[in-house]
């Protein structure tokens, strides 16, 4: 494929404007929809292949996800489209004010390979129901999604609507050297640096969607039980590789060891005494990133789990007790099975703690306080997160998902997925009916004594 070639053929189709039509835009939503549905099976035994994905996880994780957002933005787009009034201020008199969504034009979509049928699929509905055509970069890392994605794109969709490039960094730096009208990038923060970078060089406006050390809070208040149930449900998911799985835990010290009590219980009631060799358990993506976990494993106390297996590159769910906090596993994104927990003696303490790192991408608190609630709520600054559950505000299309700081930027999610591919433009139509003469030469002193009036 040339690259220079697929994104120009892009732009001539995107300046035929067939994209704008309201009706061509939900045909393609259906088509996808379609698509998606005939190749589900292909999509689960990719994503099988590729991270160990069971069918189950892999429909409510990634293809759930997405046909619901699809039936959302199918829902909705008519009304997302429309010219949206304004008030306007008295000096315009007499006219009308209003803004009107416009599609950027041709969009890349560069997705990681945690979630590479998901995070390849979400912000390419948005940008088709926005009216763009769209480039999409999925993963090498995660090949057989990656390959699927292409064919079933390919046989319902023209190149110079949607395709798919697959490929390395090779084909990521190409297309990163292209002129795109927007970038949506989800993944790490060092190539979301490189994205950054290179969209400046001709201005492009960008998403970021990186990730980040998610802090989980369980204070003295909180449903001990339900919380490690719901702790342990997060950070299971897809073993850990998850951009807002819980990342750590503040656990208030008098109810440490309960909580860590639970959350051994909860793990031996989803996986056994041996998930390593659970059907169901996910795998790590690839050696670096087991060799890279594996490392971590040295630097707490195991307080349950800890075994390997480097021929099936899976870690068992582990929880490890960290008193060193400027240990890497402390310093670094951990990405992967391994929970530590830290305890703190008030919450302030804890709060102080979160404040030492970058804004996360999620902040998770287990509590029945609601002062404690009040509190972490006004003090933290995070992309978004739950009070006594992990991971399921990012399952919503009634609200935007993004980072804040050095975790992202931007958003999207139903209606803001369709802001984000979007550029609101600002009208006022006025009327020939009447021209006040206040503000044309020559300026006299009636004039301004008027607009000063006006004008406050």
């Amino acid at each position: 494929m040339n690259i220079e070639t697929t994104i120009a053929n892009q732009r001539t189709f995107y300046q035929s404007h067939q994209t704008k039509d309201i009706a061509y835009r939900k045909q393609a939503l259906r088509t996808l929809r379609k698509a998606i549905r005939n190749y589900q099976k292909a999509i689960e035994e990719a994503l099988y292949k590729d991270l160990h994905k069971s069918s189950t996880e892999a429909f409510m994780s990634e293809i759930g996800l997405v046909l619901e957002e699809l039936t959302f933005q199918l829902r909705h787009i008519d009304d997302f489209s429309k010219p949206c009034r304004r008030k306007t201020p008295l000096v315009h008199f007499p006219s009308v004010s209003f803004v009107v969504p416009q599609p950027y034009g041709v969009v890349l979509i560069m997705a990681p390979w945690n979630y590479p049928f998901q995070l390849c699929l979400e912000p390419t509905i948005g940008a088709i129901a926005a009216g763009n055509t769209v480039v999409i970069k999925p993963s090498a890392y995660a090949p057989h999604t990656a390959h699927v994605i292409k064919e079933m794109i390919e046989a319902y969709f023209p190149s110079e609507y949607i395709t798919v490039v697959e490929g390395g960094r090779e084909e990521n730096l190409q297309l990163l050297n292209q002129r795109f009208d927007y970038i949506f990038f989800t993944g790490g923060t060092q190539v979301g640096k490189l994205v950054l970078e290179k969209a400046s060089q001709n201005l492009t406006p960008v998403s970021l969607e990186l990730g980040g050390k998610s802090p989980c809070i369980v204070d003295e208040s909180a449903n001990i039980k339900r919380a490690a149930k719901r702790i342990v449900f997060g950070k299971l998911l897809n073993a850990g590789q998850t951009c807002v799985a819980p990342d750590y835990i503040l656990v208030h010290r008098s109810i440490k060891d309960e909580l860590i009590c639970y959350m051994h219980d909860e793990i031996q009631k989803a996986l056994g005494d041996d998930p390593i060799h659970h059907p169901d358990y996910p795998r790590i993506i690839n050696e670096k990133h087991f060799d890279r976990l594996c490392a971590y494993l040295h630097q707490g106390t195991i307080c349950c789990g800890g075994r390997m297996n480097r021929e099936r590159l899976q870690i068992e769910p582990t929880i490890m007790e960290v008193s060193n906090l400027h240990a890497k596993i402390m310093q670094e994104e951990i990405f992967g099975p391994i929970l530590p927990v830290v305890t703190y003696d008030s919450l302030q303490e804890a709060i102080h703690f979160i404040h030492s790192k970058e804004h996360p991408l999620a902040l998770y608190l287990f509590t029945t306080n609601r002062e404690h609630e009040k509190k972490v709520l006004k003090e933290c600054s995070f992309g978004g997160g739950c009070i006594n559950d992990t991971i399921i505000h990012l399952a919503s299309s009634y609200m935007g998902f993004g980072g804040v700081g050095k975790s992202g930027m931007g958003a999207y999610h139903g209606y803001d997925s369709f802001l984000t591919f979007s550029h609101m433009r600002s009208i006022v139509k006025k009327s020939n009916l009447i021209d006040l003469p206040f503000r044309y030469y020559p300026y006299k002193k009636w004039k301004e004594q008027l607009m000063r009036k006006v004008m406050r």
